[in-house]
């Protein structure tokens, strides 16, 4: 289950780049629901730029039908943004492919980002050399208050573990702005944004790091 990239899609649609949807595994994306503007929580309800691109069939169909990320040439992309939503932070930490892209991509030099619970993707991935990629990093991602918000939210612990405790556990840096403001972190080619409303601000980051 995922949460749409809908924020920052936009904003490097906006921008004039060419934007591949893919996912670990590819094919079908399922929407986790605190994620669906649609739920009967109402957590995501404000969200309507993710209710426009539900409703449009054509770019519902680009989450529906994903490559598999392993399938994908890291020479033919700019940057690589791994989203958030609630179903990354159990998925994406110990992905195999997701590990090794984002490795390669930063190694290469390449624009590195993640945002929300995407961040989870970045946790425990190594470089070429055994060292963490975060260590020493300055970096945001879905805060403490902002879990312990969503917990009270629901009335009962959602996540297993926080992020915030493991990226200061990877000896991160670890920074973010008030709860639920739109926040994003860059350090040199590593780019984070802090949760769902920060999809916008951490696309903007990384435009501004390819130079466009």
């Amino acid at each position: 289950m995922v949460g749409l990239p809908t924020h920052a899609w936009h904003e490097f649609r906006q921008a004039g780049y060419a934007v591949t949807v893919a996912s670990p595994d590819g094919g079908t994306c399922r929407l986790d629901a605190l994620s669906d503007p649609r739920d009967e929580s109402g957590y995501s309800r404000d969200d309507l730029l993710t209710m426009g691109f539900l409703a449009t069939p054509a770019l519902w169909a680009l989450v529906e039908q994903t490559p598999k990320l392993a399938d994908l040439d890291p020479d033919a992309f700019d940057a690589i943004v791994v989203v958030g939503g609630q179903g990354p932070i159990f998925t994406f930490r110990d992905h195999p492919d997701l590990q090794r892209a984002l490795r390669v991509f930063y190694e290469r030099k390449r624009v590195t980002a993640a945002l929300c619970h995407g961040v989870a993707a970045l946790i425990d991935v190594r470089l070429s050399d055994g060292s963490s990629l975060i260590a020493g990093r300055t970096m945001t991602g879905f805060a403490n208050v902002e879990e312990d918000y969503a917990d009270a939210f629901v009335g009962k612990p959602v996540m297993p573990w926080r992020i915030e405790d493991a990226a200061r556990a990877r000896g991160a840096n670890f920074i973010r702005a008030g709860r639920f403001k739109p926040f994003a972190v860059r350090d040199g080619r590593l780019i984070t944004g802090q949760q769902q409303y920060s999809g916008a601000v951490t696309a903007q980051a990384v435009i501004a790091a390819l130079g466009a």
